[in-house]
């Protein structure tokens, strides 16, 4: 085959901060601290800083491809070690801080990290953690000398002496596109988690969807305010993103409660926002309790919401009450993690609230670059109709093909499509819908029922804080659906009434056979309902029906 003439240029992660100093110099990077102050830098201030990062990980004898760990919220330090760390040729491992201890013991482990860099947050994980982490030979806390703290942890290092030592001036390397960038883990609810390593390749393809108008169209004019985690899949890849387009970047910090993300939201004139609902939940409780009119005092347009499914009585708020179009995107940690994005198309301009309301709820198209089927236990392709449910399987160049030190692991079918564990359906337009995890789907009498649906419908009752659903056993139709709520604070609800609201909501044998009233529903450590714990919890409850 003849070959093109273009330029063979390596897609690394250090030319995206590159490209950001150079053509968004005063693009802002907003966070709020550890220490409490807001902190205010730019995209070159970043590029700077990322290079002193990298002279002082060379000087403490850091080579291509360590893994260099991370347990810090969102920040412009974390962000620098995003560049820093992947940019000189190492492996940034961000650690998701709300895992088990003994969770996050076997993952730094199994990762092998050189050095722990870590916020003062966690100072007592950290100490707690030290004495069985052999491979880690330093530790350094992200915070200044006048907050150094006092503790246990061997040879502590202070991250700003470490960069006052350092000069900018630093030459990123030239290397191959397909070297590991950095590494995430699942959460592992079930079995000990996994390890996905991304590419520089992966990652720059993947920031070019993110900023595509068919994707989240991330741009220069907006104002992004990350809720999503930087240690939750690099947070959804937004910071790779915003410096490829030049955004402006808002970081929470450790405060993710209603009234701190409002205060952000509205000190700092946010146009997009991007987090999953357990967040928004907090935040619509904080607008519902002080009466306050979001509308009014917003500059909020868009809120991506991903991490588990968006209930309809959700989307519809942020419409109503916050004038901002909810965008429903799907993916996972072993996809980088965009995969779908529910972007309306030219023919549905004319579309009511309710209709619009109807296609928000599914998770969106297949953003390019991500290829998408569903099959049958046979693994046979159902058809694309919108009613057939099947298992989901994508694939895709940044996209999982192994778990790190597991290259044997048959992840991948003979097409080299993974199985995301998810069942859906997928419309005659593109759109997918998940309706349910394969592990959580209800099989009753042969069919399947979505716990999904159900739990948003649920969640639509005024006096329905957070709702759940599980297959209960029953003696003739194998499963049931069993509805757990969590009332809220000061309303008044019975099954009786519950189950009157969600007839016609739903197909009439889809309705559970009974509810379960619970002051709270347990989550993992990414927010998502652990059904895994709920079934645990009901696993010798016996439905009326069954008696």
């Amino acid at each position: 085959m003849l070959k093109g003439l273009m330029q063979d240029q390596p897609l690394l992660i250090s030319s995206l901060i590159e490209h950001a100093a150079r053509f968004h110099p005063r693009g802002e990077i907003v966070s709020r601290t550890n220490e409490g102050p807001i902190h205010r830098c730019t995209y070159a201030d970043i590029h700077r800083r990322a290079r002193q990062l990298a002279n002082a990980l060379v000087g403490l004898g850091v080579h291509g491809g360590d893994r260099i760990a991370t347990l810090a919220w969102n920040g412009y330090r974390h962000m620098e070690l995003y560049y820093g760390v992947s940019g000189m040729g190492a492996i940034l491992h961000t650690i998701n801080p709300r895992l088990f201890p003994e969770q996050i013991e076997y993952i730094v482990n199994h990762a092998e990290d050189q050095l722990l860099f870590f916020d003062l947050s966690f100072v007592p994980l950290v100490e707690r953690l030290a004495k069985v982490l052999p491979t880690v030979r330093g530790f350094v806390v992200m915070t200044d000398r006048a907050h150094f703290p006092e503790c246990s942890i061997p040879g502590l290092l202070c991250y700003e002496d470490l960069l006052a030592t350092q000069t900018s001036d630093y030459e990123w390397p030239q290397f191959d596109e397909n070297t590991a960038s950095s590494l995430c883990y699942t959460s592992g609810t079930t079995g000990n988690p996994k390890g996905v390593l991304y590419s520089h390749r992966s990652s720059v393809l993947h920031s070019w969807a993110a900023c595509a108008t068919d994707g989240l169209a991330i741009g220069s004019s907006e104002t992004v305010l990350l809720v999503v985690p930087m240690f939750h899949v690099n947070a959804w890849g937004m910071p790779y993103a915003g410096a490829m387009c030049g955004a402006r970047l808002v970081m929470p910090g450790p405060a993710l409660d209603g009234r701190s993300v409002y205060q952000l939201l509205r000190d700092e004139q946010v146009t997009l926002a991007l987090g999953v609902p357990t967040v928004w939940m907090m935040l619509l409780q904080h607008v519902d309790s002080e009466r306050l009119n979001p509308a009014d005092e917003l500059c909020l347009r868009r809120v991506v919401i991903g991490g588990s499914a968006a209930p309809r009585a959700m989307i519809e708020r942020f419409a109503t009450t916050f004038g901002a179009f909810v965008v429903h995107a799907w993916g996972m940690t072993e996809m980088s993690p965009l995969g779908t994005v529910c972007n309306l198309l030219p023919k549905h301009a004319g579309y009511s609230l309710d209709q619009r309301l109807s296609l928000q709820e599914k998770q969106g198209r297949a953003v390019y670059g991500v290829e998408l089927k569903i099959v049958d236990d046979a693994l046979a392709s159902l058809p694309h109709d919108g009613v057939a449910a099947g298992h989901l399987l994508v694939r895709g160049p940044w996209i999982a093909r192994c778990y790190y030190r597991d290259d044997d692991s048959a992840v991948l079918d003979d097409a080299g499509f993974f199985d995301t564990g998810d069942v859906a359906t997928i419309d005659p337009d593109g759109y997918m819908q998940i309706t349910d995890r394969s592990k959580d789907v209800i099989k009753s009498g042969g069919e399947w029922i979505s716990s999904i649906a159900l739990e948003n419908a649920a969640i639509g009752h005024p006096a329905v804080a957070e709702a759940a659903v599980i297959g209960v056993p029953h003696a003739k139709w194998q499963e049931r659906p069993l509805l757990i709520v969590v009332r809220k604070a000061g309303q008044a609800l019975e099954r009786a009434s519950l189950l009157e609201f969600l007839a016609g909501k739903v197909s009439p044998w889809w309705l559970p056979d009974d509810v379960a009233f619970v002051d709270e529903l347990p989550h993992t450590a990414t927010g998502k309902l652990h059904k895994l714990r709920l079934r645990e919890m009901f696993r010798d409850y016996r439905l009326p029906t069954s008696r």
